[in-house]
C-alpha cells in the first residue's frame, strides 16, 4: 500500500514542532500573482506558503492568508504555516530590524519559519544573523528558525560555535534527482536538520528525460508528481512553485503511487550536479545580446539609440559577471547557493 503523502502530511522538525511537508514555493512571483497563486493553494488544501523578502510579496502572501482565513471562520492562524527569509546577512542590529520589518510586512502577527537565505557576508554576519533569528524566536515574533544554500562547511560552523542556542530546524536548497547533494543531506540528517527542496521540480529543465517519462508512465503520474513524490520518500520539504490553479492542484496529488526501491536507487543515479538558476542566467544573457543585435541590424543610423543600447549591454554584463563571481564565491566557501533560488 502507498505511503500517504498529501497536504495534510506534516513532519516533526528538531524542535518538536511540525509544519506541512509539501508546501508552496511563491518565487518570481509579483505581488498579484502571488495573491492568486496562494488563495489557489489553500483552497487545493495546502497549509504552507514560502515567501521571502528578495521576492518582494511578502505582503501579498500575508494579505491573501487573511483574506482567506476571514472567508473561512473554520480556520485559524496557527492552521497556516508561513515562511520568510533574511535578504542578507549583516549586523545583529540590521538583521533584527529587518526580521521585525517582515512580520509587519506580512500583518499574521508572527512568523513561523524564518530562515537566513544565503550564507553570504562571512562567518561574522552569518552568526551574528543567526543570534538575531534566535532572539526573535525568544520574543515570540518567529516560531523556529533555519537556514537556506548553507554547505557542509556553513552548517558545521554554526553548530559548532559556542554562543549557539537553537540548531536550525531546516536548511532549504535546491534538491531533485539531478542534483541531491548526498553528503550535505547526509550531514544534515545527522543533525536532525530537516531539507527543504526548493526547485523540486529543477525548474522543467528535465521533465522530457528519458527516466522520468518512462517512470511517469509506469506510475500513472506526471513528471512534476514523480518529483515531488521522489522528494516526499527522501524525507524532504518539496516546495513545487506554480502560478496556475490546476498545476498547483495536481503537483500536490502524490498519495496514489509510491516509488519502489528499485526506482528510487535509479533516479539517485541522475545526479549530474544541475543547478538550474544558471539557466536563468544564461537567458539573461542571451536576452542582451538579442536587444543589442536587434538595435545593430535594424536601428543602426541612430547614434543615441547606439549608446543607449550599449549601456543596457554592458549593465547586462555586468550583472552577469556579479552572479558568476557570487557563485565562486559560494562554491569556494562550501555553499549551495544558486543564483535563482
Amino acid at each position: 500500500m502507498a505511503a500517504a503523502f498529501s497536504l495534510a502530511t506534516r513532519v516533526t522538525l528538531n524542535n518538536g514542532l511540525t509544519m506541512p511537508q509539501i508546501q508552496l514555493g511563491v518565487y518570481l512571483m509579483s505581488g498579484s500573482e502571488a495573491s492568486r497563486a496562494v488563495k489557489y493553494a489553500l483552497d487545493a488544501g495546502y497549509r504552507a506558503i514560502d515567501s521571502a523578502q528578495m521576492y518582494h510579496n511578502e505582503r501579498d502572501v500575508g494579505h491573501a492568508i487573511l483574506d482567506y482565513l476571514k472567508a473561512h471562520p473554520e480556520l485559524k492562524r496557527e492552521d497556516i504555516h508561513y515562511t520568510t527569509k533574511l535578504a542578507s546577512n549583516g549586523t545583529y542590529d540590521r538583521a533584527r530590524a529587518s526580521i521585525k520589518k517582515s512580520v509587519k510586512e506580512c500583518g499574521l502577527g508572527y512568523i513561523d519559519l524564518f530562515l537566513l537565505h544565503s550564507p553570504y557576508g562571512g562567518k561574522q554576519a552569518r552568526l551574528e544573523s543567526w543570534r538575531a533569528v534566535e532572539d526573535a524566536i525568544q520574543d515570540g515574533e518567529v516560531r523556529m528558525g533555519g537556514v537556506s544554500n548553507f554547505g557542509e562547511k556553513h552548517i558545521t560552523e554554526l553548530l559548532t560555535h559556542p554562543t549557539l542556542r537553537l540548531k536550525p530546524a531546516v536548511n532549504q536548497i535546491e534538491l531533485h534527482p539531478f542534483n541531491p547533494h548526498p553528503s550535505l543531506t547526509a550531514l544534515c540528517a545527522s543533525h536532525s536538520i530537516r531539507l527543504e527542496a526548493y526547485a523540486p521540480l529543477a525548474r522543467a529543465l528535465r521533465m522530457k528525460h528519458p527516466t522520468i517519462l518512462s517512470l511517469s508512465k509506469k506510475y500513472g503520474c506526471t513528471p512534476a508528481q514523480l518529483l515531488v513524490r521522489w522528494s516526499c520518500q527522501m524525507g524532504f520539504v518539496p516546495l513545487p512553485k506554480s502560478v496556475r490553479r490546476e498545476r498547483i492542484e495536481e503537483n500536490a496529488m502524490v498519495g496514489g503511487f509510491e516509488i519502489d526501491e528499485g526506482d528510487m536507487r535509479e533516479l539517485e543515479g541522475l545526479d549530474e550536479g544541475l543547478v538550474t538558476g544558471m539557466s536563468s542566467l544564461l537567458f539573461f544573457l542571451l536576452f542582451f545580446l538579442f536587444l543589442f543585435f536587434k538595435f545593430l541590424f535594424l536601428n543602426f543610423f541612430s547614434w543615441s539609440s547606439l549608446i543607449f543600447h550599449l549601456i543596457l549591454l554592458v549593465l547586462g554584463m555586468a550583472v552577469v559577471v556579479v552572479v558568476v563571481l557570487v557563485m565562486k564565491e559560494g562554491s569556494e566557501s562550501g555553499g549551495c547557493w544558486s543564483p535563482i533560488c
